[in-house]
Formats: C-alpha cells, sequence, structure tokens
C-alpha cells in the first residue's frame, strides 16, 4: 500500500513540491552562507518524493543553533514552502483518493517551517 500511495504522491504532488525544494536548495548554495539551509531543502526535497513510509523526527544534540537558523529560515523560505503545502493539501483533500495525500501535505507544513534539527528516517 505504501508504495501505491508513493506512486500516486509522486504523480499528483510530489514532483512539484520536491522541485520547490530543490530550487530553494539551490539558490541557499549560492548564496554561499546559507549552505546549511541548503542542505536542510534538499533533504526535505528528497522526503518530499517519497514520504510514505518514513517520518520526521528531532536530531539528538541540535540545539541552540538550530533554533537560530530555523527562525531565519522560517522568515526567509518557511512561510511559502508551507503554504504550497497547505494548498496543494486542500486540492488533493477535494477527491476521495487524494484524502491521503492530502493529509501526508499537512504532515509536511512543521517540517518546511522548522527543517534545522530534523531528522528523516525509515518506519519499521
Amino acid at each position: 500500500m505504501r508504495f501505491i500511495l508513493n506512486v500516486l504522491w509522486l504523480v499528483l504532488s510530489g514532483f512539484w513540491l520536491a522541485v520547490g525544494y530543490v530550487l530553494t536548495g539551490l539558490l541557499c548554495f549560492v548564496l554561499i552562507v546559507t549552505i546549511p539551509w541548503g542542505r536542510a531543502a534538499f533533504r526535505i526535497a528528497n522526503y518530499a518524493l517519497w514520504p510514505f513510509g518514513r517520518t520526521v523526527v528531532d536530531r539528538p544534540g541540535a540545539g541552540a543553533p538550530s533554533v537560530v537558523g530555523n527562525v531565519i529560515w522560517l522568515l526567509v523560505a518557511g512561510i511559502w514552502l508551507a503554504l504550497g503545502h497547505l494548498v496543494t493539501g486542500a486540492l488533493l483533500c477535494l477527491t476521495i483518493i487524494g484524502i491521503p495525500l492530502g493529509v501526508a501535505n499537512f504532515k509536511m507544513v512543521p517540517l518546511s517551517l522548522m527543517p534545522l534539527g530534523k531528522q528523516i528516517v525509515d518506519l519499521p
């Protein structure tokens, strides 16, 4: 079932959300100082391509620098990426088949707002 949901996700929204994260990551790498946020954007892009069967957990050892970085991310890119997830999730929830995909989009909103200090792990 995870495979089917992941394929539907990839076709209906995952590809475009991943493209948004990759573009954000590339912009962060071009600006050099923002490379840590670029790495986080690429990590989320990977998660946006294939989210079912994986989850987001807090990374051990993430402290004050992650908090400061998350505040900067929130102001620069996080709000716009979270809005993308909200809009895509709402559109997917308009159909019966899209409801699980919309819920998955809503679950990605916190990650898109505060990506630093998080880790994506496979579910057992």
